[in-house]
């Protein structure tokens, strides 16, 4: 069974930085694309970031770009999402997902998310 468990939100304050991570069991992790979409109260699924197989190769959304980093750790089968200089619309559910950039349109397995509020 496939299973995707994020941690790593919370509140944080405009500027501050949070480190996301997501667990996977359940099939062959290192041979997967994984990737981050988020959702924002009220509105659709957002594509945050995704990294390859490899992670050499790896892609952000411009709203993000500079400021995530995606990574993995194919032995530890998880990915993290490092968000630094966080600002007040990045506050979403985070989710992780297995796949590339199509996952922003359901069909992927993903996780039940974690909560990222950037307020002062």
């Amino acid at each position: 069974e496939v299973q995707l468990v994020e941690s790593g939100g919370g509140l944080v304050q405009p500027g501050g930085s949070l480190r996301l991570s997501c667990a996977a069991s359940g099939f062959t992790f290192s041979s997967y694309a994984m990737t981050w979409v988020r959702q924002a109260p009220g509105k659709g699924l957002e594509w945050v970031s995704t990294i390859y197989s490899a992670a050499v190769d790896t892609y952000y959304a411009d709203s993000v770009k500079g400021r995530f980093t995606i990574s993995r750790d194919n032995a530890k089968n998880t990915v993290y999402l490092q968000l630094n200089s966080l600002k007040t619309e990045d506050t979403a559910m985070y989710y992780c997902a297995r796949g590339g950039a199509e996952c922003t349109a359901g069909g992927c397995y993903r996780g039940q998310g974690t909560q990222v509020t950037v307020s002062s």
